[in-house]
């Protein structure tokens, strides 16, 4: 990993780094009364920053603004602000120490690659039973399983006062994205010259860990259900996946099947997992990069390094519009800068290295956390000899209507080949739908067989 510059040390929670070891304790009760008061319900600091760069958690949005329709687009809070200024390859050397390894590396690379930095607005919100229950959380949660499950929680993050990289990691999988959703959307892996045929792709989320009601011990290890349905093109139109994903990975590994229309048959794939390569993804994107991070992480010792301030993606509204069309997104070697709203906001690092003797692609991911949403923005992705091989970027924004904050679209930069892919473009679809009603019967591999043959 990059290492943190002295003139960010100021920004790192503690002089020391924070060891993997996977702690076993609870926060104490004096510690978890900071939620809600010098802490967000969320564990991030409700302060700003000295330099006033960063302001102070005010609650987040907490109503959509006026003119917003449910169904429709999101409409920006703040389409009328220009940038502060523009980090260019001339200039990025100057704000070195608020950028990662692998924003660097896109300015070396690229000529045209720009960041254009906004006013900061730390929009996070969740709804009030998520924070009540994050609350109940701090003091009673724990990991189990060598950090792969988790006990003794419901609905909330289950750790909003991190002791270690493993708690941040379930704080982002376990963020509160709706109980069921649904989209429509699309998949570009551009070659190097730019140019790209979409892959469209139908999405259902059923999430059981944020039902009223239930814990982590009431889902019977059944996290989330996951169901992808390929619409187009013609030669890829017809398969499904689907995963049910599990709570402790330890005891039971994520089980996932494939329909392939051309056999007409239904199958296991215990290959969706770890670096398998994700759907028709040209070996761009692995399974586990999904959401950014998803799934076990027992192949990576992983390391919660500290918090420091970096330029992030944020409110990336004109990204998520309908008035900007994929082709005015999708450009050759990136997303273009034109669309994309960068801020300063805190985040946790966290570092994962590849233990002894097991197997992956990257040999050290570099995650960063926005500590309002515990969403990961960027990852910085080495290869097996150490170098740096890629980059992930998400841009979020605040879907009021939930709320949550979420990723609208995620992109993997692959510095070596120039190509990238790029998903969860819905410009010219619905908005995720979040009313969109489903139940476990529903992903049923029999199911899957059905919807297949129909």
């Amino acid at each position: 990993m990059k290492m943190i510059r002295k003139s960010a040390l100021a920004t790192i929670v503690g002089a020391a780094i924070l060891t993997a070891g996977v702690a076993q304790a609870n926060t104490s009760a004096d510690k978890a009364a900071q939620l809600g008061n010098t802490l967000t319900p969320m564990g991030s600091e409700k302060a700003g920053n000295a330099a006033g760069t960063i302001p102070a958690w005010d609650g987040g949005i907490t109503r959509a603004p006026a003119g917003y329709k449910a169904g429709g687009d999101h409409i920006d809070p703040f389409a009328g602000e220009k940038p502060l200024f523009s980090i260019t390859p001339a200039n990025y050397k100057q704000y070195a120490d608020k950028l990662g390894a692998g924003q660097e590396a896109m300015f070396a690379k690229y000529k045209d690659y720009r960041m254009d930095v906004y006013p900061t607005h730390r929009t996070a919100s969740f709804p009030a039973r998520t924070y009540e229950y994050t609350k109940k959380n701090a003091t009673a949660c724990k990991l189990i399983a060598d950090g792969e499950g988790i006990q003794n929680c419901a609905e909330g993050f289950p750790f909003p006062i991190p002791n270690n990289a493993y708690e941040a990691i379930w704080n982002h999988k376990l963020k509160y994205k709706g109980l069921s959703v649904r989209s429509f959307s699309n998949q570009a892996a551009p070659t190097a010259g730019g140019s790209y045929t979409l892959v469209r792709l139908q999405e259902e989320i059923l999430g059981l860990y944020y039902k009223p009601g239930n814990t982590s011990e009431s889902i019977n290890n059944t996290l989330l259900y996951f169901k992808q349905d390929v619409l187009g093109p013609a030669r890829l139109a017809g398969g499904v996946l689907l995963v049910h994903e599990t709570l402790n990975a330890k005891a039971a590994p994520r089980q996932a099947w494939v329909y392939n229309p051309g056999q007409r048959r239904v199958r296991r794939a215990p290959n969706v997992a770890y670096d398998n390569p994700g759907t028709a993804s040209d070996g761009l994107r692995t399974n586990d990069m999904t959401d950014m991070f998803n799934g076990a992480m027992d192949r990576f010792s992983w390391t919660l390094v500290g918090k420091r301030e970096m330029y992030i993606p944020y409110n990336c509204y004109k990204a998520d519009s309908s008035k900007t069309k994929v082709s005015d997104l999708i450009k050759p070697g990136h997303i273009n800068p034109d669309d994309i709203r960068y801020e300063l906001h805190r985040v946790w690092v966290v570092e994962a290295k590849l233990k002894p003797g097991s197997r992956h692609i990257n040999s050290r991911r570099t995650m960063y956390l926005d500590e309002d949403s515990w969403q990961i923005v960027g990852i910085d992705h080495y290869d097996g000899q150490g170098s740096l091989w890629r980059y992930s970027e998400a841009l979020p924004i605040n879907y009021y209507e939930v709320p949550t904050l979420w990723t609208t679209l995620e992109t993997h930069y692959d510095l070596k080949s120039g190509r990238y892919i790029s998903g969860l473009l819905d410009n010219q679809d619905k908005p995720r739908d979040f009313s969109f009603q489903s139940t476990p019967s529903d992903y049923s591999p029999q199911n899957l067989r059905d919807s297949g043959v129909r």
